[in-house]
């Protein structure tokens, strides 16, 4: 089965919703705000500059962004209709951000006209990454950024025990939500082959020990288990039931690594 963040919409708006409101569950956290204000801080951002986000989802990371980039323009870029249209519902949007749908692939913008392009947990669900970072090139300006952060799902992991039943739910999640979990490993030949120089690169890792983050794992590994009568419902809800009194009980305990490349065109 194809990872289903390849096309949202094919799941129907009650997945457009669940998808939109985990993203946005993710990028709340405080390390994930950590994560992406780190290296947006890093970057430079030129008077009437255009910043890209490829893959921008409901427009969180993209949200910030246009904070940084408060003298320039950010376009929030996606292939889903339905997650643009819960972006552009966000009632924190700010004047400096716009919405477009479109493929990673086939940008609407002219060559050599854009500062930076970020790609925020984008290439690990993409067939063939090669693809965007060559669009990603053709757009850049010489000298313009590409910062690329993903998860290295191969390593995630939410268990406290051997055979620990909540990890085999994000196990499950990692194996048929991810099209590639090995992307990290090979994320710097990918940039190199595309023609970038890489400045950065490093991996900071997301910690889940309270709040909701992991139960995306759990729900979204879990469901998909129940539709394909792996599991039954009553197993998925005693689960649930377990993610919570951990979190209650202050032994929840998740972790995935996240790396973080910068290059220049």
């Amino acid at each position: 089965m194809s990872d289903p963040f390849q096309d949202v919409d094919s799941g129907g708006a009650d997945f457009v919703q669940a998808i939109g409101d985990a993203l946005e569950l993710r990028a709340a956290e405080p390390i994930m705000q950590e994560i992406v204000d780190g290296y947006l801080s890093e970057l430079t951002y030129p008077d009437g500059g255009l910043h890209i986000e490829i893959g921008a989802g409901t427009g969180a990371i993209a949200r910030k962004i246009a904070a940084h980039a408060s003298n320039g323009t950010v376009v929030a870029s996606d292939l889903s209709p339905g997650l643009i249209d819960y972006a552009r519902a966000m009632k924190t949007n700010p004047g400096n951000l716009t919405f477009e749908v479109a493929a990673g692939a086939t940008l609407q913008h002219e060559d050599a006209s854009v500062d930076t392009v970020i790609m925020h947990t984008v290439l690990s669900h993409v067939p063939d990454p090669r693809v965007l970072l060559a669009e990603a090139a053709r757009v850049l300006k010489p000298g313009g950024a590409l910062v690329v952060c993903d998860a290295d799902f191969e390593k995630m992991s939410i268990g406290n025990a051997l055979g620990d039943p909540l990890d085999a739910c994000a196990a499950y999640f990692g194996e048929n939500f991810v099209t590639d979990k090995y992307l990290v490993g090979k994320l710097r030949g990918l940039v190199a082959d595309a023609g970038f120089t890489t400045d950065r690169f490093r991996v900071v890792t997301r910690i889940i020990s309270e709040g909701l983050g992991g139960m995306n794992w759990v729900g979204m590994g879990g469901k998909m288990m129940v539709e394909r009568d792996l599991i039954g419902q009553p197993l998925l809800d005693a689960l649930v039931e377990e993610y919570h009194r951990r979190v209650a009980n202050n032994t929840l305990y998740g972790f995935i690594p996240f790396a973080i490349l910068t290059a220049r065109r």
